[in-house]
C-alpha cells in the first residue's frame, strides 16, 4: 500500500484557511449537512507573539468551502473564551470535528488562569505568571452540537483531568478521537506529568468510552509510545482493517529523519504501536501547484480527510520562515489532495 508520502499531489497555492491579523492553526474538517465542507480551526491575534500567545488568547473558529481544497471563508466563532471561572475560558485550541450518527463532535484543549488580560506590547511570553498557569491549566474537553451550524453545548468539566502521580499529571491536549460504529471512542492524548514544580516532556497517552458522552477512562499506567524512544506530538488516529494507524510530528527527526516532519505508526489494539514499514508520513517540504516547491518553517497538527473509508486530503498548519514559531510571520492551514 502507498504511503501518505506517495499519495501527496500538489497543494493549491491559494487553497486552505487564513485570516488577515490573526495566527490560524489546528485545521480540522468536516463536510456538513448542507454538503460544504466545514473547517474548525484556531485562530488568536497578530498582536500577540504566535508561541505562546495561543495559550491565553485562542478561540476555535469555523470556516467554509464548497470544496475541500478551499479557500475557505471565516463564518463564525464557535468556542469563544467565557470567563475565568471556567475550565476553557480564556483559550481554545486543538479542535477535532468528527461525527456520530446526527451529533457533531468537536474535541479540543481549553485553558484558563485568574490573571490580568494580556494585551499587545506587555512582554507576554513563556516565563510570563499567565503563560505558566494557562499551561498547567490545559486539559481536554469535548463540546456536543446537532448541527455544524451549533448551538454548542460546552460542558463545565474536561473529560479528561490530570490525574496525580501520573504521566498526565501536569496537563492533556492534543485530543485524537476514533469513533467506532457503536459509539464508543479510543482517545489519543498528549499529557506531561509534574517532575518536581515543574513538568516534563511530552507524552502520549490513550482513554477510551463506551459512549462518545463518557466517562473517558485512561488505559494505561504508562505512556503509549516509550518516551525514550518516541518524541512525539500532534497525534491523528484512525481505524484500519487490521487495527489502527496514527500520524504524528517528529519533535526531533530520530523517527523518519526529518525534524517536525511526519510518522506514520500502526497498532493492532490502539495500545501497542510500531513504525510501519515506511515510517516517513510526510515532509516539511511542500508542492506547490505552480511546480515550485518550499521547505515550510512548521507543519504540524496532521488531519486526514476521509471519503468513503478512504483519505483523501491531509491538512495541516504550517508557518513561514526559516524555522520555529518566533520566526513566523505568517500562519495557515494548508490542504494537500492526496491520490485515490
Amino acid at each position: 500500500m502507498e504511503s501518505i508520502a506517495e499519495r501527496m499531489l500538489p497543494a493549491p497555492r491559494g487553497g486552505g484557511f487564513r485570516m488577515e491579523g490573526y495566527w490560524v492553526w489546528c485545521g480540522s474538517v468536516i463536510r456538513g449537512e448542507d454538503e460544504r465542507y466545514h473547517m474548525f480551526a484556531s485562530r488568536w491575534p497578530k498582536s500577540l507573539p504566535m508561541h505562546p500567545g495561543w495559550l491565553v488568547a485562542s478561540e476555535i473558529v469555523r470556516a467554509v468551502s464548497d470544496t475541500p481544497e478551499g479557500p475557505y471563508t471565516f463564518q463564525e466563532v464557535v468556542l469563544p473564551a467565557r470567563g475565568a471561572q471556567y475550565w476553557d475560558g480564556r483559550s481554545t485550541h486543538n479542535p477535532h470535528i468528527t461525527k456520530f450518527g446526527d451529533k457533531y463532535l468537536l474535541y479540543y484543549m481549553g485553558s484558563t488562569h485568574p490573571l490580568p488580560d494580556v494585551v499587545a506590547g506587555d512582554g507576554f511570553g513563556l516565563e510570563d505568571p499567565r503563560c505558566i498557569v494557562a499551561r498547567s491549566n490545559k486539559r481536554v474537553g469535548l463540546a456536543m452540537a446537532n448541527s455544524v451550524f451549533g448551538p454548542w453545548e460546552r460542558s463545565d468539566r474536561p473529560i479528561l483531568p490530570v490525574r496525580p502521580n501520573r504521566f498526565d499529571s501536569y496537563l492533556t491536549s492534543n485530543p485524537a478521537p476514533c469513533l467506532q460504529e457503536d459509539g464508543s471512542v479510543l482517545l489519543v492524548y498528549k499529557a506531561r506529568q509534574y517532575e518536581g514544580n515543574v513538568h516534563g516532556k511530552m507524552t502520549i497517552g490513550a482513554a477510551a468510552a463506551d459512549s462518545y458522552r463518557g466517562p473517558y477512562r485512561v488505559l494505561t499506567e504508562e505512556p503509549i509510545f516509550p518516551p525514550d524512544q518516541f518524541h512525539i506530538e500532534d497525534p491523528f488516529i484512525w481505524k484500519t482493517q487490521e487495527g489502527y494507524e496514527l500520524l504524528a510530528k517528529d519533535m526531533e527527526g530520530t523517527l523518519c529523519g526529518e525534524r517536525h516532519g511526519g510518522i506514520h505508526a500502526i497498532s493492532p489494539d490502539g495500545l501497542k504501536w510500531q513504525l510501519s514499514e515506511t515510517p516517513k508520513a510526510y515532509s516539511r517540504t511542500v508542492l506547490w501547484d505552480d511546480g515550485t516547491e518550499q521547505t515550510m518553517g512548521n507543519l504540524e497538527r496532521p488531519f486526514l480527510l476521509f471519503h468513503d473509508g478512504k483519505p483523501t486530503h491531509l491538512f495541516a498548519a504550517v508557518a513561514d520562515g526559516p524555522g520555529g514559531f518566533r520566526n513566523a510571520e505568517n500562519t495557515w492551514n494548508m490542504v494537500i489532495p492526496l491520490k485515490p
